[in-house]
């Protein structure tokens, strides 16, 4: 899935769209509009994501990194843990072969809270 297509999914309410970078990309780029924060390194990433789409395993998701490899991995890991329909964002925020990215493509981002 790219970028345009991810952040209107979103925004549509059709994917959970879930950036699971760290803190430290999230200060220095923003979140994508209509994306989660929730870092793959945190120790309660399943419950955390699991409270966010009410439990239910089935609600599609989309997951973003800056490249497009942590998202994939995120997402067989959670394919593995019975979430049915799980989408990479293959070209992440930052860009990757697969296209210019989240920021390269000039998508609005939101500042991290922290």
């Amino acid at each position: 899935m790219d970028s345009e297509t991810a952040r209107r999914a979103a925004l549509d309410g059709s994917v959970v769209l879930i950036d699971v970078r760290n803190p430290d990309e999230w200060l220095r780029t923003g979140i994508g509009e209509g994306a989660h924060p929730l870092s793959m390194q945190d120790p309660a990433f399943l419950d955390t994501l699991l409270d966010l789409v009410d439990g239910d395993r089935d609600r599609p998701l989309a997951i973003v990194c800056a490249a497009g490899g942590r998202s994939a991995q995120v997402a067989r890991a959670l394919s593995a843990h019975g979430f049915s329909t799980v989408h990479n964002v293959d070209e992440g925020m930052m860009g990757s072969p697969a296209g210019p990215g989240w920021l390269g493509r000039g998508l609005p981002t939101v500042p991290w809270q922290g």
